[in-house]
This record gives structure tokens, sequence and C-alpha cells, in this order.
């Protein structure tokens, strides 16, 4: 018995040394020296824009080397950076053939030049240590992915022109099925992968989605009021049963409306009264409709927050409110004072037919059933939009995204005004155009990760030559003309990095007269016809709805010789201050 203790014994103290001096034996195994190498670099395009995931590998003497403590290979950062840290035998370096190469789908694979080494010493253990850089530019590669991408936009944007389906569900369609051939044919060829997940939803620009999201809370708040219904009696009042006056009050009332509310909503609030007093007059609605939207297109293009397409340009290119009101107000209050008076022409006989026996009698009727019936929240909505605004305009100052102002205004609206705030984001909220945004973006982010925006962008490039003053004429007219009949919200996203690559490619596009050139193409070109902009669709389903037809056709000839005229004038006005 005393023998099996022993043994026992002797057992567990061979065990202990045998746990002890493994760890004391295993830094003597790593004390054999190495030459540790540190590579970095950037990976850029063409143009010097950083790619981003690119894969990297280091090559030495031909073969490839792990970096130390990963598996697999350096990527490069959202700049195109790349920092990689190697162990190598000692003596390899600085002699052994170093290079970098540099992988991603949809652009062409390619090895650097043997780097040059530099050694920056020993460490403390006496490994040496050293040194290299190497920068790589890749080009594109057109690859299955392309193609697939390109008809994916197109297909969106077809289905949207040809009203063949919801714009919601038309781009939701398009950004599952870039997501889905991307992890599915994509899994096992790079070459048909699009878009990753991760990099679709850093393409969602959250700034432009909460923006729109607490202007329309504001808005909703505002509506329960009755305060835009009491601006259109009050037009009618001013001018005293003279329809001439009327219309050219509520094209001034709509755009300047439209300048700090969304155009879409303006109408929405505008058309019933319009109609109810065109009915009044026995006139046809269309005839005081047509300039309103007209005006509040015209309106919405002087500042960040009127129409979508400035929402967009103004989060993509960080410019503020301010700088919209400086450089567009101006020729916007032209275009519409002289659109105004084609209109009052154009539809002079219309306005000759109409028939008031009684204005005091109608004046009294609209004053009855379109008054103010919350002054309190109509001064604390107000309050609050004017809060808003200013925020904006200090953006400069306080740097504070416009989506923040925008939150921040609807949600003390919402806390002091005690609005029900699960009505709001049921009923006021308008859901379907949020997500149209949201699926839009990773669309055009899979166009713009194949190459295809680049590719556009580059032949805009070539056939302005270079040249500033055709760069303006061209993207001011090719958005014009292109927003009339694709909805100026979609076709300006599809812009938005093709105007980032003029502006670093053009000599004196750094101004950044490029951007408004889009804003003022895509914004009044979206006049030209009934589905160039969200607020024509939406005056003339309205119209429609109460019974009075206008056809495609029709839209166009009351809506194309304006637009022209107010392309033209803001194409002097660009030439002219830039």
């Amino acid at each position: 018995m005393a023998w099996h203790k022993k043994r026992a014994v002797q057992v567990l103290i061979i065990m202990l040394l045998a746990i002890f001096t493994c760890p004391l034996a295993s830094p003597a195994a790593q004390t054999e020296k190495s030459d540790h190498l540190t590579v970095s670099g950037i990976i850029a395009d063409a143009q010097g824009k950083g790619v981003k995931e690119a894969e990297i590998e280091l090559l030495v003497n031909g073969k490839q080397v792990n970096p130390l403590g990963r598996d697999e290979h350096l990527e490069t950062g959202s700049k195109g950076s790349f920092v990689g840290r190697y162990r190598l035998p000692q003596g390899a370096l600085p002699d052994a053939k170093v290079q970098v190469k540099a992988a991603k789908p949809s652009w062409q694979p390619r090895e650097s030049d043997p780097i040059k080494v530099l050694n920056a010493g020993m460490d403390a253990e006496g490994n040496r240590i050293f040194q290299g850089q190497a920068d790589l530019t890749l080009k594109r590669r057109i690859t299955p992915a392309f193609w697939i991408a390109s008809f994916v936009l197109l297909a969106v944007y077809v289905l949207i022109a040809a009203e063949l389906m919801h714009r919601t569900l038309a781009s939701f369609l398009g950004a599952a099925l870039v997501l889905f051939i991307s992890y599915t044919a994509g899994t096992f060829d790079k070459d048909f992968f699009i878009l990753s997940f991760e990099d679709a939803m850093r393409s969602i620009d959250l700034n432009v989605i909460f923006l729109l999201m607490g202007m329309m809370i504001i808005v909703g708040v505002l509506k329960k009021t009755g305060l835009f219904q009491w601006l259109a009696y009050k037009s009618y009042a001013l001018a005293r049963g003279n329809i001439f006056i009327l219309s050219f009050i509520l094209q001034i009332i709509t755009a300047v409306t439209s300048a700090f509310l969304d155009n879409v909503t303006t109408m929405l609030l505008m058309i019933p009264v319009t109609i109810e007093i065109a009915v009044t007059l026995k006139i046809n609605p269309l005839t005081l409709l047509i300039p309103e939207v007209f005006a509040s297109n015209v309106g919405g293009a002087a500042t960040l927050i009127g129409d979508p397409p400035n929402i967009l340009i103004g989060s993509y290119a960080k410019l503020t409110f301010a700088q919209f009101v400086i450089n567009l107000a101006l020729v916007c209050t032209v275009c519409l004072a002289l659109t105004s008076l084609w209109y009052l022409w154009w539809y002079k006989k219309g306005y000759l037919a109409a028939e008031d026996k009684d204005v005091g009698r109608t004046i009294e009727y609209l004053k009855e059933e379109y008054k103010i019936t919350n002054k309190k929240l109509t001064v604390m909505g107000l309050g609050i939009l004017a809060f808003v605004i200013f925020l904006f305009v200090v953006h400069g100052v306080l740097h504070m995204e416009p989506s923040v102002a925008a939150l921040i205004g609807a949600m003390v609206l919402l806390a002091i005004s005690r609005v029900d705030i699960v009505e709001m984001l049921e009923h006021e909220v308008e859901w379907p155009t949020l997500v149209f945004f949201i699926a839009l973006f990773m669309v055009i982010a899979g166009a713009e990760e194949t190459g295809l925006i680049q590719i556009i962008a580059e032949w805009v490039k070539d056939l302005s030559g270079g040249n500033l003053t055709v760069a303006i004429v061209l993207v001011l007219w090719v958005s014009a003309i292109a927003s009339a009949f694709i909805d100026n919200i979609p076709f300006t996203a599809t812009m938005l990095p093709i105007i980032a690559f003029l502006n670093q490619t053009i000599p004196g596009a750094e101004s950044g007269v490029l951007w408004w050139s889009l804003a003022l193409g895509a914004c009044l070109g979206g006049n030209g016809t009934m589905i160039g902009a969200s607020a024509n669709v939406v005056t003339v389903g309205l119209v429609e709805k109460a019974g009075y037809h206008i056809s495609f056709l029709g839209y166009m000839k009351a809506c194309w010789w304006p637009m022209l005229i107010t392309v033209a004038i803001g194409m002097v006005y660009l030439l002219i201050a830039y």
C-alpha cells in the first residue's frame, strides 16, 4: 500500500514538472530570429479614389505569405489603405523579391513591381525590422455582374417610368435581385458578385431618410390646423374674384410653401381647396392646378428641403441650406415670375370664362369652410418650423446634419402639442416613399460597385472635353430632359457619384457649379411631363379622381415650353455666375 502511494506521488511530480517546464521551453523555441516586414499602401482607381475591400496578397519570391495572426488575405479600408505585418525567415530580406497583389470583383487584379524594402533596425528580441510601401491603381473590367447590375437599374427605371409597377416595389425588387444574385451565383463565381449586404446597408443615406421623416411629421401636425386651406381662402379674398390675380397668388403661395415643405405635401393640401374654388368659378380645376404644381417644383428647387432631388444632392455633397438659397433662390424667383405670367397668358381663355356672380357670398362661404381650427397648434407648429429652418441656416456653424434638425423639431412639436405619435407614424409618414429611397440607394450602389456609374461619368467627361462650360450645359440639359421622362428622384440619385467624379476631374468644377446644374436640371426638368416629378403624379391622380382627366400629351403641351424656358434661364444664370 505504501509502495502504491509512493508511486502515485512520483507520477504526480513528473506530471507537474511536465506542465511547468513546457511553457518554459516554448519561449526558447520562439527565440529563433526572423525578419519582420510591414507593408503599407493605397489601392486606388484611375481617378485616385480609394478602392475599399480589395484583397491584398504579399508575394515573396512569387510565393504567397500570410499576414501575422491571419489566415485570410488583408483587405483595404474604406479609403483604400492597408497595412500588413509579416514574418519571414531570417536573412530573407532585403534581397527577396517582394510584391503586392490586389484583387477585387469587377476590377482587374494587379501585381506591383518589386517594392523597395528598407531596414528599420531591430526589435528587443533581435528580429530585424523592415518596411515597404506599395501603391497600386486598379482598372475596371466588365464582368457578368456589370451587365446584371446595369439591367436591374434599367429595369427599375422602365417599371417606374411606364408605371408598370409601384416605384417602391420596383426599386425593392431590384435591390433584392442584386443581393440575391450576389449571394447565389456570386458565391461560386466572383464575376457574378455585385454588392455585399454590408455595402448595401452602408449605401443607405440615413440623413435623407430621417430628414424626410422629420419634415413629414411637422407637416402632418400643421395639416391638423387648417392653415393651408385658410391660405387658399385668403388668396381668393385678396383676388376679390379676379381669376388672373387668384391664379398668380396661388402660384406664389404654392412656390413659397414648397420651398420650406416638400412639394408633394404642399400639393396634397392645395388640391382640394383649388378644386372647390374652380368649381365655384365654373372653370376646369386644371387651369389652376397645373400652374400650381409647376410653381411647386420651381419653388422647391430653391432650397435644400423643397424637393427630394435637392435633399439627395445636399446630403451627398454636404451642401447646406444656406448654400442652396444663395445659389438657387434668385434664379428660381426669376423663373417663377416668368412662368406665372406665361400661365396667365396660356389659360387666359379659361380664366375669362370664369363666372362668380356673387363674390361676397363665395368669400363668406370659404371663410366658414376653410378656417384655422386650432390657433394654438398653428402657432406651435410654425414656431417649431421656424426653429428647424434656423438650424438649417446655421449648419455651417453647428455642423448639424439637416436630419437632426428635422427630427428634433418633429419630436419637440409632438411632445408639446400632445399629438399622437402613433397616428403620425401610421398616417402622415409616407413609408412607401422612405422605403423607395432605401431600396433605390442599394440598386444604385450595385451599379456603382460594378463600374456602370464610372463608365457613364467618363463618357460625360469625354463628351465635355474636360471643359467646364460644356459640362455645365451638358449636365443641366441632360438632367432636365431625362427628368421629364424619368422620375427625377432615381435619376438624381444615379447622377450623384457621376457629378462627384466630374468635380474631381474637370478644372474649375470644384466650385460646386455642377451640383447646381444637376439641381436645376432635375427640379425644373421634372416639370416637363406628368411623370417627371412626384408632385405631378400626385396632382394628376387626385384631379382624375375628382373627375377631370388630362392626357400625357395634354399635360406635356401645357408644361413643356415653360419647362424649356426655365431651364434656359437656369443655363444663362449658371454660365454668368460661374
